[in-house]
């Protein structure tokens, strides 16, 4: 028999794949439900923008072709809402083809690189692979802690700063001047890696315009997606806003073709609605903060968002609660797999279901609360 795990690159020995758990399939029979809520992963609630069904079934006659022109027509669609130049856009196969794409642009195996915890797991992960050291810096207040990120930098001299904001799983949202305290405490030879996923939903007062900063030259690599408020993470559309000359050497990093034609012609007649955006980001507010009011009313403490998610501190057993939910149709996160017990995270929509949410929320805690009254 071949050991396999003496010809693999040694830097993945150890390392776990992502599960993403039972599908809802699976979750249907084993609940007995005939339906399933789906608050755990964030999805944008609303679906596709209108045109984007009919964008891919007129796209589905030409599968049989690579897609073309190196995806100009997207490239130019994204920096015209961006107000950029087509040169600084890299379109991949969802921001998590983006994160190892550049982790594998930038790291040497030994290279070190920084991030938040608690944060997006996938980052260590792709680093980890890569065969660079990852150096854990613990959230301060669940916020990311820009000076400490900073001088963890410049004493390990890394080479790359992973940034996700606002942060998932605590939606929170670094401020301007943090923002330029992290740029300017980096070593040489450092680049920041910023994850903004859930940027469409930052109220725009508050909201950072990083695309000029990578025209200025910074050394800043912004990673966008298609999944969150343009409802389209089944087919898994991102990209990145880089330095025309760093763009060339990403693509050298990607596979040829790697975005398919119907995640491109959704992405273009998405971007074909720019009206709808503020509509969802605006209905993604109100039912966020509806949720925040309602379980504050419950005895729950909800952290700050500005994304389509709560972080929401329950006081019970997080899994146990979350597996209550999940009997009544709804999943949601065990703040217990970021390593944060005693949490949830929600993803927040209408107002509606945020009701429901809320109630049924509610009353689990209020059983598991009383259940572990009368444990000894």
């Amino acid at each position: 028999m071949t050991d396999w795990t003496s010809l693999v690159r040694p830097s993945l020995i150890g390392l776990e794949p992502y599960r993403p758990g039972a599908s809802l399939e699976e979750l249907r029979a084993a609940y007995g439900l005939d339906e399933i809520v789906k608050l755990n992963w964030n999805e944008g609630l609303q679906g596709p923008f209108p045109g984007v069904a009919e964008a891919v079934r007129e796209e589905l006659a030409r599968v049989w072709i690579y897609p073309e022109q190196a995806y100009s027509d997207l490239r130019e669609a994204v920096a015209g809402r961006l107000g950029t130049a087509p040169e600084r856009i890299v379109p991949g196969h969802g921001i998590q083809a983006l994160i190892a794409t550049v982790a594998h642009a930038f790291l040497e195996p030994g290279d070190r690189v920084v991030l938040t915890v608690p944060t997006y797991g996938l980052y260590a992960q792709a680093c980890a692979a890569a065969g660079a050291e990852v150096v854990s810096v613990p959230s301060r207040d669940l916020r990311h802690d820009v000076d400490a990120l900073a001088g963890a930098a410049r004493e390990r001299d890394a080479r790359l700063v992973w940034l996700c904001d606002p942060n998932n799983p605590t939606g929170a949202l670094v401020e301007g001047a943090e923002w330029e305290r992290l740029l300017a405490g980096l070593p040489a030879r450092c680049a920041v890696v910023v994850d903004e996923a859930y940027v469409e939903y930052v109220e725009p007062a508050v909201r950072l315009d990083r695309v000029r900063d990578v025209e200025d030259g910074r050394p800043v690599v912004l990673l966008r997606t298609f999944s969150k408020i343009f409802g389209l993470a089944g087919l898994r559309l991102g990209y990145a806003v880089v330095d025309a000359p760093l763009a060339e050497l990403l693509d050298v990093v990607q596979e040829p073709f790697n975005v398919n034609r119907a995640a491109l012609a959704a992405g273009r007649a998405s971007l074909a609605r720019p009206e709808l955006v503020d509509e969802r980001r605006r209905a993604n507010s109100d039912g966020r903060e509806r949720l925040a009011g309602l379980l504050a009313d419950a005895g729950c403490e909800t952290l700050p968002s500005q994304a389509n998610f709560l972080l929401v501190r329950v006081g019970v057993d997080d899994v146990a609660l979350t597996e209550g939910l999940a009997r009544r149709g709804l999943l949601v996160r065990a703040g217990s797999e970021f390593g944060l017990e005693g949490f949830v995270r929600i993803t927040t929509g209408p107002v509606g279901l945020m009701e429901r949410v809320a109630a049924e929320l509610a009353d689990v805690r209020a059983g598991l609360a009383e259940l572990e009254a009368v444990e000894p």
